[in-house]
């Protein structure tokens, strides 16, 4: 695996011949060979999911799930509690694989690439995918010490002052940090310490940021500072959600997913409903299920 050539595939470490590598280029990496850049992008599919079912030990949490997500789209997951929309999330970057019996039926495809396919780095998919938590996380160091973690770990060195800056700059906190870098993250409010999660999720750079219910635990007035940066973030990333507050959906997503859990047998999983612009699930959504969900007859 290299990071500057972006290769999310690894050598298979047999002892003489080596795996061959595959190399990904997503729409971004084709532009910068580009010398003209276009005025807009197509809408290309960043995230293929095929037939997905999720499983920890015996409990399935979600199945039969085929969606795609595309660049430059914020993608909204709504649903009731217990409906797999988190789980489905975290499997985008494999964040699963740490959950003792997890297991994945189907495909993930990122940019065309089998995610959970042989040899593939797990380090080099969170590069490139990169994920903000439901309470904000910042590590016990200093504000610049926090955004600088990711790249120093990556050997992304060069110009480190820039690359802080910048992230910071892009979460909408550099103005309110940026005569106390060497202060303590966790003397910042909530919304700053997640802004400032947001901008370490950035500082290495990814395609993609997951973001799960970022703003359930803060105030209104950081919440809509979250909203508000997540408008500017998608010029450069796509951002998918996993939100309880169907408002926030409607006013942050261009598309959304609903999730609902289906009678399968003896069990009860998390299915897909439904996906479609937003305007459209809650306005005039296919589903029966989906008008109950959105018009509060349930969850």
């Amino acid at each position: 695996m290299t990071i500057n050539g972006s290769e999310l595939w690894e050598d298979e470490r047999a002892p003489e011949v080596a795996a061959p590598r595959m190399r990904i280029r997503t729409s971004a990496d084709i532009l910068a060979t580009q010398t003209e850049r276009p005025r807009e992008l197509p809408r290309q599919t960043v995230f293929d999911a095929r037939d997905v079912s999720v499983s920890y030990g015996e409990k399935t949490a979600i199945a039969g799930v085929t969606l795609q997500i595309q660049r430059n789209v914020v993608t909204a997951i709504i649903g009731p509690s217990g409906c797999g929309k988190s789980t489905f999330l975290r499997s985008l970057n494999r964040m699963n694989d740490s959950v003792p019996g997890f297991r994945l039926g189907g495909q993930v495809l990122y940019h065309g690439h089998d995610l959970y396919g042989p040899g593939v780095d797990r380090v080099e998919v969170r590069r490139r995918i990169g994920m903000v938590f439901q309470k904000p996380n910042p590590f016990p160091k200093s504000i610049y010490d926090n955004v600088a973690w990711a790249p120093r770990n990556l050997g992304m060195r060069h110009e480190l002052d820039e690359r802080v800056e910048r992230a910071l700059r892009g979460a909408a906190l550099w103005d309110e940090v940026k005569d106390r870098l060497k202060a303590s993250a966790l003397g910042l409010s909530g919304g700053q310490q997640q802004r400032l999660c947001i901008a370490r999720a950035t500082a290495i750079e990814p395609d993609v940021l997951l973001l799960d219910e970022p703003a359930s635990a803060l105030d209104p007035i950081a919440t809509a500072a979250i909203e508000e940066l997540m408008h500017t973030l998608k010029r450069r990333y796509t951002i998918v959600i996993v939100t309880h507050n169907m408002q926030q959906a409607a006013r942050v997503a261009d598309r959304t997913a609903f999730f609902s859990l289906e009678e399968r047998g003896a069990e009860r999983v998390g299915a897909l409903i439904e996906e479609d612009a937003t305007q459209t699930i809650f306005g005039r959504p296919r589903d029966s299920r989906t008008r109950d969900y959105v018009s509060g007859r349930f969850g």
